[in-house]
């Protein structure tokens, strides 16, 4: 079964992500996920994640396509205008990509291009109405395609947003211009995504949690202080301080984690930034294998 089959028979979904190298060599990453084979249902490629120029989401996407993973590729307004974001989608699906993340996309000015101009042309919002509009054969001003992609869209959400009232109504937008599932923001506070969870739970749109494999207390310290929405409580940060192994205890978190919010959602996102090497760990762990 494809990752539209999965979700819709109602499995419980296991997603990781994989960020395209700065360059062509990308015989370790494929090194690096093959014990994943068969384990996870869905690779997210980023899509030059935190505006840093890398090699691109679709190129990686069709060696996975070729490799016998599922992507899901990641799309950002970012970086191009409404002309080019409907080519690139159809560029895609002419490879057989179907699974797409539909995303607003970090400012240039945080990456390691400053001096590039943003194009915003669209919002994620939008980008799915496009999304939509291309799967049933038009574009976005209307015209006829020849031949119609099969998209399966998706979204993302943080669940701890504060106020959380403005992410439910962007939420509901983006359920209401076509995504099918929803991937959130990272999750320490289980406390937290519960409630999130009992506020969204009538939408019926299956939601994975965002898993990130904190490397030290301190990037959990700096997440704290300048991710919006991302709060890892003191308790983990003092088990990240006082440990000699940071990768071992960053998977028992992780484990700890997705083991209490497993009940609470549709599936599980792990975000390794890099460690995609102790996945299998983290998964097993999890009790996900």
């Amino acid at each position: 079964m494809n990752l539209r089959e999965k979700v819709e028979s109602g499995k419980f979904i296991v997603t990781s992500e994989i960020g395209p190298p700065k360059g062509i060599e990308i015989k370790g990453i494929l090194e690096d996920i093959e014990p994943l084979r068969n384990k996870i249902d869905a690779f997210n490629v980023t899509d030059l994640q935190s505006s840093v120029m890398r090699l691109g989401s679709l190129a990686m996407c069709i060696i996975l396509k070729q490799k016998g993973f599922e992507p899901i590729f990641q799309i950002t307004c970012r970086d191009r205008n409404r002309l080019a974001l409907q080519s690139d989608l159809l560029n895609a699906a002419l490879f057989g990509i179907e699974n797409v993340l539909a995303l607003t996309g970090d400012h240039p000015r945080l990456g390691d291009h400053p001096q590039a101009k943003p194009v915003f042309d669209l919002d994620s919002v939008q980008l799915l109405e496009v999304i939509k509009n291309l799967n049933e054969g038009k574009d976005m001003v209307g015209n006829s395609l020849q031949g119609k992609p099969n998209f399966f869209p998706g979204a993302v959400v943080n669940p701890g947003a504060e106020p959380i009232e403005p992410e439910i109504i962007k939420m509901e937008k983006k359920i209401k211009a076509g995504a099918k599932f929803f991937q959130t923001q990272a999750v320490y506070d289980v406390e937290i995504f519960a409630k999130f969870i009992e506020r969204v739970r009538y939408f019926k749109v299956p939601i994975f949690a965002g898993i990130v494999l904190l490397k030290s207390a301190g990037m959990a310290r700096y997440m704290n202080e300048n991710v919006a929405g991302v709060s890892v409580p003191q308790n983990i940060i003092e088990e990240m301080t006082k440990t000699k192994d940071k990768a071992a205890t960053s998977v028992d978190i992780a484990a700890r984690i997705i083991t209490a919010v497993k009940p609470l959602c549709q599936g599980i996102h792990i975000m390794p930034i890099g460690w995609d090497k102790v996945v299998p760990l983290v998964l097993e762990k999890g009790g996900l294998i």
